[in-house]
């Protein structure tokens, strides 16, 4: 499973997209070419689902990954991890190397980047809300909370890796997220968030910064095809078990 990249969250985007682009590149080319050289027989690599055309029709599914532009606040990024999926049937091609990526929605869960510069939305959240409590200062929200996102909490995506690693055998990409019902707007999560804390204060949202893109809505049709039965943990459920390991693990947490 190739999980190296340059990442982070929107804010850790804007105005790196240079270095996003080469970093990843240089990354995505050289593990390919190593597994191809040391005759790994399968190689899974995480695409993302920001990634996908900024104007699309939704929900988007796995072929549509090259269709447009996608949003200007990551096209860094984007292009980098988009050149995985050209790579995976270039490889495939031309050597028959089984390299084949899989697309989740927004990760989070214990262990997570909590820093609140260069991590993503949950566990930025996750850290703003901590922080707010212990100093009895306002809760932050940048942006106005509105957008919509599916989550899947890093232990479901764990076996679904596994799977994929065992089961999954086509070059083309899979989405790996919840269903579309379960996509929940940037302000459930923040409530959801403060209900763990047992947060009281003030709660504020922050309209002039951005939202980044309103709405990513993805089809797992394709995963459901293959898993029809498969539970994914609730947002509610996952954000506890993240939260009380935050709190747990405070000093040593990546932040």
């Amino acid at each position: 499973v190739h999980l190296a990249a340059l990442a982070g969250g929107l804010y850790a985007n804007i105005g790196h997209n240079g270095d996003f682009f080469r970093d990843n590149m240089k990354i995505n080319e050289n593990t390919l070419e190593a597994s191809h050289k040391f005759k790994v027989k399968k190689v899974i690599s995480p695409l993302s689902t920001c990634i996908y055309p900024d104007k699309t029709t939704y929900p988007i599914d796995a072929t549509m990954v090259h269709n447009g532009p996608p949003h200007h606040s990551n096209f860094g990024y984007s292009y980098a991890k988009r050149m995985i999926d050209v790579l995976n049937k270039a490889y495939n091609e031309q050597h028959g190397c089984v390299f084949t990526s899989v697309v989740p929605c927004n990760i989070f869960g214990p262990h997570d980047n909590f820093n609140l510069e260069d991590g993503h939305v949950i566990p930025g959240l996750i850290n703003k809300a901590y922080e707010a409590k212990k100093n009895g200062t306002p809760f932050e929200i940048w942006g106005t909370g509105r957008a919509l996102r599916q989550f899947i909490y890093s232990e479901d995506l764990a076996k679904l890796f596994i799977w994929a690693l065992r089961e999954y055998e086509e070059i083309d990409p899979i989405i790996l997220a919840p269903d579309e019902a379960d996509e929940v707007s940037i302000k459930d999560i923040a409530e959801m968030i403060l209900e763990a804390f047992d947060f009281k204060g003030e709660v504020k949202y922050l309209t002039d910064r951005p939202d980044g893109q309103l709405v990513k809505t993805a089809s797992n049709a394709k995963l459901r095809k293959y898993l029809p039965q498969f539970q994914f943990t609730s947002n509610r459920k996952a954000i506890m078990e993240t939260v009380q390991w935050f709190k747990d693990n405070f000093e040593t947490a990546r932040k």
